[in-house]
C-alpha cells in the first residue's frame, strides 16, 4: 500500500505558481548542473508539451535558469534568474519544440556547456506537485527522482564495474536503497546509478576511481 504525505497534497514551497512548470522545472535543472563540473559557459533548453506553449507565462523558463545556477525551489533569486545569469556570462537559449508530441508533456532537454568545453545533456520530466524524473543522460535512457542522494557511474559495460562500485559502497557503509544500470546496447558505454538513504559521505567519488574501465563519477546529494 502507498500512502501520500501532507506535502504532497499542498506541494514544495517555490517561487512562482505551478509546481509542474515552475518547481518541477527548478528541480530538473538543480539536478542537472549537479552532474557537471562548473562554472556554465552556455545553457540550450528545449522545451516540449505544455512546457513549450506555457513556458513563459509560468515562469517556466526563469525557474529553469535559476534551477542550472544552483537555486532550490523557493529562493527568491529565481524572479531575477535573466539578470542574473547575465551578471554571471552565462549565455542561455529557450528552444520550444511543439512539433514531437509523442512526448511526456512537461519535458525538457537541458544541453550544458562548461567552461572547460566539456558538454552534457539531460532530459528531465515534471510530474506535479514538484516531483521530477531523470530519464536520459547523453542520450541514454535513465531513471532517477532526485528524492534520493545518487551516485551515477559512467563505465565501460565489462565484468567486474558494478562489482567494484557495489564494494566501494559498502566500503564506506553507504546503504544502497535502489540501484540500476543502464547502457546503450551490450559492451558499449553504460551507467550505473545507485541512490542511497543517506547523505552520501564526502570523497566517495575518489573511491569508485580505481577501476580503469569507469570514465565518470557523478555524485548527487538529495
Amino acid at each position: 500500500m502507498s500512502y501520500i504525505s501532507v506535502f504532497d497534497v499542498l506541494g514544495p514551497n517555490m517561487i512562482g505558481p505551478s509546481s509542474s512548470h515552475t518547481a518541477g522545472a527548478a528541480v530538473i535543472a538543480f539536478l542537472a548542473q549537479k552532474m557537471i563540473t562548473p562554472p556554465l559557459k552556455k545553457v540550450d533548453f528545449t522545451l516540449y508539451g505544455s512546457f513549450a506553449k506555457t513556458y513563459q507565462g509560468h515562469g517556466t523558463d526563469r525557474a529553469l535558469l535559476g534551477g542550472i545556477m544552483g537555486f532550490a525551489t523557493d529562493d527568491t533569486r529565481i524572479r531575477d534568474s535573466f539578470e542574473i545569469a547575465r551578471q554571471r556570462g552565462l549565455a542561455y537559449q529557450f528552444i520550444p519544440n511543439e512539433t514531437e508530441t509523442d512526448i511526456y508533456p512537461n519535458t525538457v532537454d537541458i544541453r550544458m556547456e562548461n567552461d572547460a568545453g566539456q558538454v552534457m545533456t539531460i532530459r528531465g520530466e515534471s510530474l506535479g506537485g514538484g516531483k521530477v524524473r531523470i530519464v536520459r543522460i547523453n542520450g541514454v535512457e535513465v531513471d532517477f527522482s532526485g528524492e534520493y542522494s545518487a551516485v551515477i557511474v559512467v563505465q565501460d559495460d565489462k565484468p567486474g564495474v558494478v562489482a567494484h562500485i557495489t564494494k566501494a559502497l559498502s566500503d564506506q557503509n553507504v546503504n544502497i536503497a535502489f540501484m540500476r544500470l543502464f547502457r546503450e546496447e551490450r559492451g558499449h558505454t553504460a551507467y550505473t546509478i545507485v541512490e542511497s538513504d543517506d547523505r552520501l559521505p564526502d570523497g566517495i567519488a575518489d573511491t569508485l576511481w580505481g577501476n580503469p574501465n569507469i570514465h565518470d563519477v557523478m555524485i548527487v546529494q538529495a
